[in-house]
């Protein structure tokens, strides 16, 4: 075999001329390692910092005939200004669908690249790029030559998409209110919203009309509010008449609405508005023909937007013009909307505006009326709606069963097909011309690339991104269940210690997910590493679905609903219970720990069990009637607990299901972690159980990281996340060690 057949000659670009003896090496170790086992076991443990070697596939996307695959992979790199800190960096891959060629890395620049989308003659990639702290798109032939930035718009350029032809990019880009409102070209009226801004006194929003007194705190009332403004624009003060005025990390008054755009690709062009309004478009997609858009959207020309909870799906000319709504019901969200390849049908999900529903996944021709809808049932969460080519199939990955599963609905009989296993997860995927390229998280490896044919056989390896889990003594999960007192089938998985021995007794940690409509399971890429690393340092690990966790139909998510503690708490404990009844783990070794909803379920569980050696809650809620005000996800205790904490029967309700409650029976040691800049849950919670057990004299520590949002384990600052789970380690051993 001669290595530079193996080699696309039309992926060879001077962006990458420094990779061309790399390429080779990597092409003998891929060739090698397709010859080996990967399942194999190894010897060494999972350290800490092994956290910063996972490299992760994703954002996936085929050319037109299926024979080449582009996607991002996102490493974690040393930060040069300061050795013990890590960086996140994402670069554009492509690798050949029919050879064996390891994939070939096409950018490099330190800036990173994400975003990849084909032209539709697959000779060029269209991606993003932060330039100046705006998103930016850039073009790259794979003829030669270096990326060509696009776009320079002063809003920034999102998630492109080609036009049919080749011709346009389309684009999205967040805007706030003063943005559009004062935009002489894209608000050319000087129009203001039709909707109430809700301030106060100002019922026809005359508050927005412009002023032109000058600022002075003696003046005019109008000179007065000049002043006021002023002060406002230089964050002197935030002036909050917004329903939902927190971010995930701050507290803000600015109102942002997402438009579409597109823009030709030569050189100088400017970008076109494709919708209009004080409104937030959230998807966007051509016809197959160019000819039309679809959009998906919260348009209502009578609600603030902060209180619409409704979307619909329009329709409208490739220039904008013609827009019209298709499907919309007010107490109903439409969205997800998928041309099939003939430009015949629309395939779409829609729900009720309830966020404890899972939505369904619907047809309908796509010049055709909401009474020609089709609904296809399947009793999961669905998302990635790709049409086969032939319009015979529609496929769609779904949380079930502790694995993100890839399906296939057949377009003639409606029935849905389940094409991979529930013991991995899917991650990313697309289809082209009966050729399927997928990310898959498992727990021999936490990401690679895969190809298959469209009925998910021939799968074959087509990445080595994560060769150091093979010299890793891994643990592996057994999947077991009960059926607890609803008559409700509970999942669990088992996770002996990595040098697990017979006879041997071993420390047990109860991992429990947030959400609470979360789901766990082998396929659970943000779990991979701290479920090893606990076992790879002498603890078994325990871990469930209960109640209320997503994957598993509309019945079990609402399973908690006004019961997130008592029947969620049963579920996760029988679960620890069946673990130690097989013998292994010690009964007075026992440690907890979960963030977020599990955070919560966490503090409820001690206040009402004594058993654990020690506990962790990281993120959590402790009081719902405060977390209703400090908390950006407030909308749970109406959805979850049927109103608001001022109406007598929900806050009996509330009082009833809040761990403060309850504070002082907790006597296990606790350690307590919340993000500085936390406001999906409010950090206040974190603060409050604190002081109430600090009060009481209990073993408590609680740590506070800077700037951390709640999104800290997942994709937060490095150093915090090692941090996090090292602490979080040091605090079970300090007790497992005392008598």
């Amino acid at each position: 075999m001669q290595l530079n057949k193996l080699v696309d000659p039309i992926i060879i670009t001077s962006d990458q001329k420094r990779f061309a003896m790399k390429k080779i090496s990597l092409l003998v170790l891929f060739i090698v390692t397709l010859q080996t086992s990967f399942a194999q076991n190894g010897t060494e443990p999972v350290n800490l910092s092994d956290l910063l070697k996972i490299k992760t596939v994703s954002n996936l996307t085929l050319t037109k005939d299926g024979t080449k695959a582009a996607f991002t992979l996102s490493t974690i790199e040393a930060d040069p200004t300061n050795k013990l800190d890590y960086k996140y960096h994402t670069q554009i891959y492509t690798a050949s669908t029919s050879g064996t060629a390891a994939p070939l890395q096409l950018t490099t620049s330190k800036e990173g690249a994400t975003k990849p989308a084909w032209s539709p003659d697959g000779t060029q990639l269209a991606f993003t790029r932060a330039v100046e702290e705006k998103s930016q798109i850039f073009i790259l032939s794979l003829e030669g030559g270096e990326p060509v930035q696009l776009t320079s718009f002063k809003y920034g350029a999102n998630n492109p998409k080609w036009s049919p032809d080749g011709k346009r990019i389309l684009f999205s880009s967040s805007l706030s209110l003063l943005e559009f409102s004062t935009d002489s070209i894209l608000n050319p009226s000087k129009a203001l919203p039709s909707w109430a801004m809700e301030k106060p006194g100002f019922d026809k929003n005359e508050h927005l009309l412009a002023n032109s007194s000058k600022p002075n705190p003696d003046g005019s009332t109008s000179e007065i509010r000049a002043y006021l403004d002023k002060n406002a624009v230089d964050k002197k003060a935030i002036v909050l008449n917004k329903l939902n005025f927190q971010s995930e990390s701050a507290i803000s008054s600015e109102m942002n609405f997402n438009h579409f755009f597109d823009i030709d690709l030569s050189k100088d062009a400017t970008p076109r508005l494709l919708t209009k309004g004080f409104y937030s478009f959230t998807d966007a997609e051509y016809t197959p023909d160019g000819k039309q858009l679809l959009f998906s959207g919260e348009v209502d020309t009578a609600e603030n937007p902060d209180r619409t909870l409704e979307s619909e799906i329009y329709i409208a000319n490739s220039d904008g013009s013609n827009f019209k709504r298709i499907l919309g019901e007010k107490g109903k969200r439409f969205s997800n909307a998928s041309v099939s390849n003939s430009g015949k049908w629309l395939a779409f999900l829609y729900s009720n505006t309830s966020f404890v529903s899972v939505p369904s996944l619907a047809i309908m021709p796509i010049n055709g009326t909401e009474k020609e809808t089709i609904t296809i049932p399947f009793d999961r969460n669905k998302t990635n709606l790709i049409w086969s080519s032939d319009d015979k199939y529609l496929y769609f990955t779904a949380q079930s069963n502790g694995g993100t599963v890839l399906n296939k609905v057949s377009i003639a009989n409606l029935k849905v097909e389940t094409l991979s296993s529930s013991a991995f997860g899917i991650t990313s995927f697309d289809i082209a011309n009966k050729t399927l390229v997928f990310s898959k998280t498992a727990i021999s490896n936490p990401s690679e690339l895969y190809f298959a044919d469209t009925d998910f056989k021939k799968e074959r390896k087509a990445s080595d991104f994560n060769p150091w889990v093979s010299t890793k003594k891994l643990s592996f999960p057994e999947k077991k269940t009960f059926v607890n007192e609803l008559g409700m089938t509970v999942e669990y998985w088992v996770m002996k210690p990595a040098n697990y021995k017979e006879g041997e007794k071993y420390p047990l940690l109860l991992e429990i997910h947030g959400g609470p409509a979360a789901m766990w399971g082998p396929g659970e890429e943000s779990m991979w590493h701290e479920y090893q690393y606990f076992t790879s340092r002498g603890y078994g690990v325990v871990y469930s679905n209960p109640r209320g966790s997503g994957g598993y139909g509309l019945d079990f998510l609402r399973g908690n609903v006004n019961d997130w503690g008592k029947g969620p708490a049963s579920d996760v404990l029988t679960a620890l219970d069946k673990t130690v009844e097989l013998g292994w783990a010690d009964p007075s070794k026992l440690l907890i720990t979960g963030g977020s909803y599990a955070g919560y379920l966490t503090a409820w569980i001690i206040s009402h069990d004594n058993r654990f050696k020690a506990a962790c809650a990281q993120r959590g809620v402790y009081d719902l009637s405060t977390f209703f005000g400090e908390g950006n996800a407030w909308r749970l205790v109406p959805n979850y607990f049927g109103g608001y904490p001022w109406e007598a029967k929900v806050k009996e309700i509330l009082i009833r299901e809040s761990p403060i409650t309850y504070v002082e029976n907790i006597k296990t040691p606790f350690i307590i972690f919340h993000g500085g800049n936390d406001r999906r849950t409010g950090f206040v919670q974190g603060e409050m159980m604190y002081r109430s057990l600090k009060v009481l004299g209990r073993p408590v520590e609680y740590v506070v990281h800077p700037g951390a949002t709640h999104e800290i384990t997942r994709n937060g600052d490095n150093r915090q996340r090692m941090d996090q789970m090292l602490r979080t380690y040091e605090f079970f051993e300090r007790w497992l060690s005392s008598k």
